[in-house]
């Protein structure tokens, strides 16, 4: 099964790259930077015919698998589908790089630290590569979709043997046969987005909290975002397919759904001939029978009033809501393409706490962006403190070739960017400890999800609001749903003594 559209590949800059101007042959499609900008109005289909090859159902018995994950919660879940596929084609997972026959680096694009954390992995894989040459090595995710890491790969990394971008997971074994029976390096990534592929087997990672993609692809085209060109123009699963995942999650015994999208709230807008967005597939998913349900991650701009209303009537939806702002000025906003201003977004912090009083807000911020002026730096304080976020990600800008920011005057030295990250830290720091101190003697609905790596005798566990907290228990309570006291607080950590199970 293929998408109906296929990319263009820009063959002149990925060999320009290679000296020897090497023939790639029929298995090469590179990636373009063009194409990926593309937003054109073709039709999305939706598949439900997803089928392993007859001659590769059985090729992986008797051999192992291991795929190497970076990035965010849309990659862990894209590893999760390729682990079923593998497995749906008799592969066994293991950890151990030396007893596999099939290694995937499944690749995140956000940051450059990331990427040359990959290439690194990938120099490593050379002296295995050599020992065992019939191992198959992948390079796939959102690195693969970038024709500057094309080219450097088919350059200077001969061991790779395959290389695929986020829009042809489903090609997975296509591409795998070809890479065990070609003398060439298998290249298929296509710059723009193709079907949403239904049905495709998943190997998740634990049985207590599933994600569950429910869109995918950014049409925002934040100045500094590579993403909007790694993972294509917006795309809404259908409703009715993203319920029946959820409903059979339930039946399974999950106890926590995470609904994936680069940019949830957007949900549904591009789906012709139906008024329905995130707030009304929230309606229906919160009458389903698992008893936590949350989403990642929002934008600002496409949150709107239904969302919050529904979001109110709590059940199964938790009090949790994580809404990146980037930036508290809305001179950098502007310059960021963010399409709003600070005073809209506090306006929205203001709706979601009227209606959820006890709600959990986390952010995302970049400092250091071009051109911040120390003046704008001190907005995105006040505005910190005056959300009082419970918790956030923050980082220093760093350019991502390709973007618009990447070519704006950068005048903000790195040394003043370490320095307005530390500040905005402490405040940070200071506020979620004060939070944290505010829940002593509080009893609080607890999902226990592992044991300690430092204690096998303490559990660890996440409140409806997200929050960790580490309580004495039997590990016989993992995945299981229990009430705990909060009895100590620290920044980041929250300790808590069980008061009784709320269910078995």
């Amino acid at each position: 099964m293929t998408a109906k559209q296929e990319a263009t590949p820009d063959l002149k800059s990925v060999k320009s790259a290679d000296k020897k101007e090497k023939d790639y042959g029929k298995y090469f499609q590179a990636p373009s930077l063009k194409d990926a900008k593309k937003r054109g109005k073709e039709e999305i289909s939706v598949h439900y015919d997803f089928a392993i090859p007859e001659e590769m159902k059985e090729i992986g018995k008797g051999h192992h698998y291991l795929i190497r994950t970076f990035g965010c919660q849309m990659n862990e879940h894209d590893t999760e589908t390729m682990a079923g596929i593998l497995e749906a084609m008799g592969y066994t997972a293991t950890e151990d790089e030396l007893e596999a026959s099939v290694v995937l680096f499944n690749t995140c694009a956000i940051r450059e630290g990331a990427e040359d954390k990959v290439f690194g992995e990938l120099g490593h894989m050379k002296r295995i590569k050599r020992n065992n040459p019939n191992l198959i090595l992948g390079l796939c995710g959102c690195m693969s979709q970038e024709e500057k890491v094309v080219s450097r790969v088919l350059k200077t990394y001969d061991q790779v043997d395959m290389i695929f971008g986020t829009h042809n997971i489903h090609r997975l074994p296509v591409l795998l046969r070809d890479a065990m029976f070609s003398k060439e390096i298998v290249v298929e990534v296509w710059s723009k987005e193709g079907d949403i592929i239904e049905n495709m087997p998943k190997t998740r990672t634990g049985d207590t909290k599933a994600w569950v993609n429910i869109m995918y692809g950014c049409d925002k085209f934040c100045t500094y975002c590579i993403v909007p060109y790694t993972r294509g123009k917006e795309r809404s699963r259908l409703p009715e397919d993203v319920i029946a995942e959820v409903r059979e999650l339930a039946r399974q015994g999950f106890k926590e759904v995470m609904l994936l999208g680069q940019n949830v709230n957007a949900y549904g807008k591009d789906i012709e001939g139906r008024k329905y967005g995130l707030g009304d597939l929230m309606d229906e998913l919160r009458k389903i029978d698992i008893p936590r349900i949350r989403f990642t991650t929002s934008h600002p701009r496409d949150f709107d009033d239904h969302l919050i209303e529904v979001l109110a009537k709590r059940g199964n939806l938790v009090e949790q809501i994580h809404l990146p702002v980037q930036s508290g000025s809305s001179e950098v906003l502007k310059k960021m393409a963010r399409k709003y201003t600070r005073e809209h977004y506090m306006e929205l912090v203001r709706k979601i706490k009227a209606a959820i009083p006890d709600v959990s807000l986390t952010t995302d911020i970049i400092v250091g962006f071009p051109g911040e002026t120390e003046e704008q730096f001190l907005e995105t304080l006040s505005l910190f403190k005056e959300v009082e976020y419970d918790s956030a990600y923050t980082f220093m800008y760093s350019p991502r070739e390709g973007t618009p920011a990447a070519v704006m005057a950068d005048s903000v030295p790195e040394e003043v960017k370490k320095s307005r990250l530390h500040r905005l830290m402490e405040v940070q720091n200071e506020i979620s400890l004060k939070k944290h101190q505010e829940m002593l003697g509080q009893t609080y609905e607890l999902l226990v999800e592992s044991e300690s790596r430092k204690n096998s005798e303490v559990l660890i566990g996440r409140t409806r609001t997200g929050k960790l907290v580490h309580v004495k228990a039997d590990n016989s309570l993992i995945g299981k749903l229990v009430h705990v006291t909060i009895t100590d607080a620290k920044t980041f950590t929250l300790y808590g003594e069980l008061v009784t199970k709320v269910e078995v």
